[in-house]
């Protein structure tokens, strides 16, 4: 079959790494497609792949030279898939289409990373242009080729058009067991379990749980990150033993992608000088912005989450090579006698559950942000939902995300994850454990800002009371901020005379 025989179902924009791989699995699933990219090469390439894997004897991509082509290819109403970066370049492409002709009942599906606030502005801006949705991506190259998990938002009408294409190309689960069903192979379908994408809600919404998905995974990764490190420079093991334990430790409650993939990492070897290749990878991280995007919506709506901020603040410090070389000549840690193997093997078991009870509290904190932001903004999030499409085809997908969606099915007004019973009681039951662990690498001089950070925030949240009196007392002394009193009625108002000899305490109404 020709382009001149077929009326394409989707047109798809930008064919980079996430794009050529979602172009292929929409063609999986059986759509056609007209691809249009800048670079006439990534739509050579496209088609090309399409060919070597395609099992049909027909064409499924189809290359576009130009916006109005593309647009000529669709069936109508026409839609349009967007896979680039986020900003500029997506207002770009839409004005482009309104060039080429997009009329008001064409859907075009914003899939970047773009800041959910500019989603809401876009749907606004385009309206009477076409229907502006959008959906963010989670899984990679991986899981754009073989099932992402997907969390669409904005336009209900729109939904009941894309639906059942991100139904279908989608990561799937099993619903018994909450495992993902492995698809990883051209050509093959997944058409039983639990899809991975959901309805998030209003424009913006679907950016912004995976703003605050994206900061959890970097708390997730700095959490495996530290263990990493303190098990290197701590107790001296190597890369290769490193990776022994945390392969064991995903077969357990830690099973996760992370560690999954953090075991094939510490295990490669340099294809150019053998050597463990995780050794010679310089120690500077990088960022796109959503870890950054996550600590600053915490900060703006009033919800704590400090295991997050303080894996930005890693990525941030980590960036400083030259100053941290300097300092090591200038600033030295502790000096300890070297742990025995029984001493090794105890500390390695404190560890394990340091980094459980840690990645509770920063889930536990992306839930309470969305929750937060959700009452802020007016929308009705589905956390359970949310929780479901997260554990098959994205970057944070884990076993205890199944124990995540049962807490917000028992409850689904639960105001903090550690408060449901299952997780309260692996919280009581490893507490020791991890304050161990968190000793242990301070006393080591290591780094392990997100492990005892998130202890801080679990003692925090637990404590009925908190030196914040002090604190109060310390504002009204300086800047006349006042203080309510707990002996005196609710939302009453008192301040120190703190300049008069008397300092009487007044009442401010």
């Amino acid at each position: 079959m020709t382009q001149d025989e077929v009326l394409c179902d989707i047109g798809f924009i930008g064919l980079g790494v996430m794009g050529k791989n979602l172009v292929l699995n929409l063609a999986d699933n059986g759509y056609n497609i007209a691809a249009f990219d800048l670079c006439a090469e990534k739509i050579q390439a496209v088609i090309e792949q399409d060919r070597l894997e395609n099992t049909t004897d027909n064409a499924r991509v189809f290359g576009c030279s130009s916006y109005t082509e593309l647009l000529s290819q669709l069936k109508a109403p026409h839609l349009i898939v967007l896979s680039v970066p986020a900003g500029a370049p997506v207002d770009q492409v839409c004005e482009n289409l309104i060039g080429a002709g997009v009329q008001p009942d064409d859907i075009v599906i914003d899939t970047g990373n773009s800041l959910w606030v500019d989603t809401v502005a876009r749907e606004q801006k385009y309206k009477s242009n076409f229907h502006l949705f959008s959906s963010a991506v989670s899984g990679g190259e991986v899981g754009a080729r073989f099932g992402p998990s997907l969390m669409p938002s904005g336009s209900p009408y729109a939904w009941t058009r894309i639906k059942p294409i991100w139904e279908a190309i989608s990561a799937k689960v099993d619903s018994t067991t909450g495992k993902p069903i492995e698809r990883s192979k051209p050509g093959q379908i997944i058409s039983e379990g639990e899809p991975c994408a959901a309805y998030i809600g209003p424009a913006g919404a679907g950016h912004y749980v995976k703003m605050v998905h994206n900061g959890i995974e970097y708390a997730d990764m700095q959490i495996i990150c530290e263990a990493y490190h303190i098990l290197n420079a701590g107790l001296g093991l190597s890369a290769n033993e490193i990776a022994d334990i945390f392969a064991k430790w995903n077969d357990g409650v830690l099973d996760s992608y992370l560690m999954e993939i953090s075991v094939e990492v510490l295990r490669h070897k340099s294809v150019d000088t053998g050597t463990t290749l995780v050794d010679l990878i310089l120690d500077k991280a990088g960022q796109k912005g959503t870890g950054l995007w996550t600590a600053m919506s915490s900060l703006e709506v009033g919800c704590p989450a400090p295991t997050i901020a303080q894996a930005v603040y890693a990525r941030s410090i980590s960036s400083f090579k030259e100053l941290r070389i300097q300092a090591s000549t200038t600033l030295y840690g502790p000096v300890l006698a070297e742990l025995s193997s029984e001493e090794k093997q105890e500390y390695i078991t404190q560890l394990h559950d340091a980094i459980y009870c840690a990645k509770m509290c920063a889930y536990a904190q992306g839930f309470q942000l969305m929750k937060l932001a959700a009452k802020e903004h007016g929308w009705s999030l589905n956390f359970a939902s949310i929780a479901k499409i997260w554990r098959a085809g994205c970057i944070i997908r884990a076993t205890f995300l199944q124990s995540i969606t049962q807490a917000f099915d028992r409850n689904e007004n639960l105001d903090n994850l550690l408060l449901d019973n299952f997780f309260a009681e692996q919280l009581s039951e490893r507490q020791l454990n991890w304050r161990k662990a968190v000793c242990g690498a301070t006393m080591f001089g290591i780094p392990n800002g997100a492990l005892s950070s998130a202890l801080s925030y679990y003692d925090s949240l637990r404590s009925e009371t908190l030196p914040a009196n002090l604190l109060q007392g310390q504002r009204d002394f300086f800047g006349a901020h006042t203080f309510e009193r707990i002996d005196k009625a609710d939302g009453k108002k008192y301040h120190v005379q703190w300049s008069t000899s008397q300092r009487e305490t007044i009442v401010i109404e």
